[in-house]
């Protein structure tokens, strides 16, 4: 990228550079923010140089995933869709039914592996991206000199900005040889070490089995958000998921909210299980398998990590502590910070989720650890009382202020009102990132 060598930056400061945007992880967040960057036009009429770094194979690049959303109308991914659906459906423990008919929201499901393969194909065509291979072992603001406005304002304040000479990304090629690349602005989508600190802290684990069954067994629908026929674990809650690819064929998971993860043979067990003595599926091939863990957090995810570094994706915040969905939020961040970008504004991430939906996010998990709801209980009675795509909108952070208040006010008032009455005097604790 020679042609951001040395470039100067009238709206964002004169920087020395190798490119204008380092962006670290290739993963939903990563990808998309490059896709989001690439495409914008900047505030000298050209689109930005763009560098994303992805890790080596092995434990530190992301696993194939399924990431699900909803949205009304046709979206930017449909054509890269694994399915997509118009209801929904919640069981009871008792297997009582409730329906969700989505109106003109649609629940689609996209394969990890396909929009890392489209996004991929979609940068290579452009000659202002750069894709490299390497393991970053550190990410840092460049020298800078402070200057007495910078010292007075604080490290975001306008002499911040103004003494800002761009940040570096350290590390080693997939060859084995020193990386040392700077950028004016530096994007790291990787997971902290550590997690930030909470009051409450619980994992949404599962692990979910591709069946194909013989006879035509599944409604291609409709999918089985929550289905709490499950056992039971001493703590926390369980559920299966179906989201049915045909007749013949689903992915049927096996999820848990609960201090920490199962070994893989408990959640071989849970889906034997869920799938011959819940689903009476009888005898399945399983054509693949998918595991992970979601962070369920009050905690408070910084997404800015010095004057010229930022942080996005689910280390910046973007996982919903209530639910775990993080796509539909991840694409809202990323087209915020390409327009702030080319609007030559400083590409701060926005807060993924509004404060006020956080707030109600913390009563509810605060309510989960300590058992004073039932998990069960709490979301068949949510869907029940709700309509659907109201509580899907609140669901993804676009309801209304009032809309928030009539949804609070039919879950159970008075163990959430404790919940949120000793929320401030508690403190927050230090935990380990769980492995995923």
């Amino acid at each position: 990228m020679s042609d951001a060598e040395g470039a100067v930056d009238g709206a964002n400061g004169a920087v020395a550079k190798d490119t204008d945007i380092a962006i670290v992880g290739a993963g939903a967040a990563g990808l998309s923010l490059a896709h989001a960057l690439a495409t914008t036009t900047g505030p000298h009429g050209t689109p930005p140089s763009v560098v994303l770094v992805e890790a080596a194979p092995g434990p530190a690049r992301s696993p194939e995933r399924t990431w699900c959303f909803w949205e009304s109308g046709p979206g930017a991914y449909d054509d890269l869709l694994t399915a997509s659906w118009g209801h929904l459906r919640v069981r009871a423990p008792n297997g009582l039914v409730i329906p969700a008919h989505l109106g003109d929201l649609r629940y689609k499901m996209l394969r990890s592996s396909d929009y890392v393969r489209a996004m991929r194909d979609r940068l290579a065509r452009l000659p202002h991206v750069r894709l490299l291979t390497a393991t970053v072992h550190a990410v840092h603001d460049a020298d800078t000199h402070t200057s007495a406005n910078c010292e007075a304002e604080g490290p975001t304040g306008p002499g911040a900005r103004r003494a800002a000479k761009g940040a570096w990304v350290r590390g080693t090629d997939e060859r084995g040889a020193p990386l040392s690349l700077r950028a004016r602005w530096v994007f790291d989508s990787r997971p902290p070490p550590r997690r930030p600190p909470a009051r409450s802290a619980l994992l949404q684990h599962f692990r979910g089995w591709f069946v194909r069954c013989a006879g035509d067994v599944f409604d291609p629908e409709v999918v089985e958000l929550m289905d709490f026929r499950t056992p039971r674990p001493a703590h926390g809650l369980s559920f299966g998921y179906v989201l049915p690819l045909g007749r013949r064929e689903a992915l049927v998971e096996y999820t848990e909210f609960s201090a920490a993860p199962l070994s893989e043979a408990a959640y071989e067990g849970a889906l034997r299980h869920y799938t011959r003595e819940v689903l009476g599926l009888g005898s399945v091939t399983v054509l693949g398998t998918e595991q992970g863990a979601i962070p369920m957090t009050d905690a408070v995810f910084p997404r800015r990590a010095g004057r010229s570094v930022f942080r996005v994706g689910a280390a910046g915040g973007a996982v919903r502590p209530a639910t775990g969905y993080a796509f539909a939020a991840i694409q809202r961040q990323s087209r915020a910070v390409a327009a702030a970008y080319g609007r030559g504004r400083e590409p701060v991430p926005p807060p993924p989720h509004a404060a006020r939906h956080l707030a109600m996010d913390a009563v509810l998990l605060r309510a989960l650890t300590t058992g004073r709801i039932d998990g069960a209980e709490f979301f068949c009675r949510l869907f029940a009382r709700n309509r659907p795509d109201r509580l899907l909108r609140f669901l993804d952070g676009r309801s209304r202020w009032w809309e928030g208040v009539a949804i609070g006010l039919t879950t159970p008032v008075r163990p959430m009102l404790r919940s949120a009455v000793e929320l401030p005097l508690l403190r927050r604790r230090e935990r380990d990132a769980p492995g995923t």
